[in-house]
């Protein structure tokens, strides 16, 4: 199935972002809302873009405004009728997004794709609301939508191989990178992105080091732009929070910690301090073990579960989030030997398992540039 037409349900931050590309890819894309205000908040947005882009040189005023041309919105749920793809971006909770899916399936045609754009979420366990599961799928972009190039492709255990094929087709159409990933809690990058997220606050809770102390080791240890304080006030800690608690039920590991949860429920930014003083040689190594750890092990654990590829893992933390030094590159340039060492304290911590299936393939498996 080619996908000609798009329908995007929710009109905020990232369904705007979503809505974005598909227009800049000349698809026609309609913008469903319940609230009037979003959309003419979209519209407005979407011509700043647009306007942007024509001042940068990126496309001549002509591309621009048929771009813009495309955009169609609606405020119910029944515009969504004739759609060759329908992706669901309202609030990240499961029973919201239940209800839409629900009060969508009267209106799709029969081989219309439907993705919800999750975070966290099982896709298995939103699949029943829709007539035919078999077309439904997970698309998980990535914050801001409309720039990052990842997205993550999750097949529930229901996903159609077609279903799969049409949505890679149209992100290729849209300029984007597919990491296909199975469906399970966190997919690919937040299973082990929050924890990295998590460790940075329990380091906090600790009194290790402060918020800049411990972004500053961060960008060191992975060759990165902005530390964990510094990505969780993008996205705000409410949304950091939510997204660790989708994988508490993946062991003691991953339960939030004390100052992850304050911070969340306040929703006030994390203050980080913009010259940290030097930490100590001994603690600047504790830190950076401490991270690389809560990176390592999730990382191990998914590949030993088959929720990703190693290589593709490191494809979602360099495109997604920007690390110039990804885990399994990080495990690779420090060998076997040391990464078990790094990790082994979060296994007897935590009670959890050497993840021996994921270093072995992490090790084994052939490594690309």
């Amino acid at each position: 199935m080619r996908i000609t037409s798009v329908a995007i349900i929710g009109a905020g931050t990232m369904g705007g972002g979503i809505a974005i590309g598909c227009l800049a890819a000349g698809l026609t894309t309609r913008v469903i809302d319940l609230d009037a205000g979003s959309l003419t908040t979209l519209h407005t947005r979407v011509q700043r873009f647009f306007d942007r882009a024509v001042e940068k040189e990126r496309m001549s005023r002509a591309e621009a405004d048929a771009a813009i041309g495309c955009l169609r919105t609606g405020n119910a749920l029944a515009d969504v009728v004739g759609a060759d793809l329908v992706i669901e971006a309202v609030f990240e909770d499961r029973q919201v997004k239940r209800d839409v899916l629900a009060d969508i399936g009267s209106h799709l045609a029969p081989d219309a794709i439907v993705a919800t754009n999750t975070s966290a979420l099982r896709v298995a366990d939103l699949a029943a609301s829709l007539p035919c599961p078999e077309n439904f799928l997970g698309l998980h972009y990535f914050s801001p939508a409309e720039i990052n190039p990842l997205v993550e492709v999750v097949s529930g255990p229901l996903t159609a191989a077609p279903t799969v094929a049409a949505a890679l087709a149209f992100l290729e159409r849209v300029g984007k990178t597919a990491l296909p990933c199975r469906d399970s809690s966190g997919f690919a990058v937040n299973r082990f992105f929050c924890p990295y997220t998590n460790e940075a606050a329990r380091l906090l809770d600790e009194g290790i080091a402060t918020t800049g102390q411990i972004d500053h080791v961060a960008c060191a240890a992975f060759d990165l732009a902005m530390g964990p304080f510094a990505v969780m006030n993008i996205v705000r800690p409410r949304i950091a929070l939510n997204a660790v608690q989708n994988l508490a039920g993946l062991g003691a590991f991953y339960t939030p910690t004390a100052a992850l949860i304050a911070a969340g429920e306040t929703n006030e930014p994390w203050q980080i301090e913009d010259d940290p003083a030097p930490l100590p040689d001994a603690v600047q190594q504790q830190v950076a073990d401490r991270l690389r750890a809560a990176l390592f092990l999730p990382v191990l654990e998914a590949i030993g579960e088959d929720v990703a590829a190693p290589d593709d893992l490191d494809l979602g933390a360099r495109m997604a989030l920007r690390f110039g030094l990804p885990p399994v590159q990080a495990m690779r340039a420090l060998g076997r030997a040391r990464t078990e060492e790094v990790i082994e304290p979060l296994t007897r911590q935590y009670g959890a398992d050497m993840p021996v299936a994921g270093l072995k393939r992490a090790f084994d498996a052939p490594q690309t540039d």
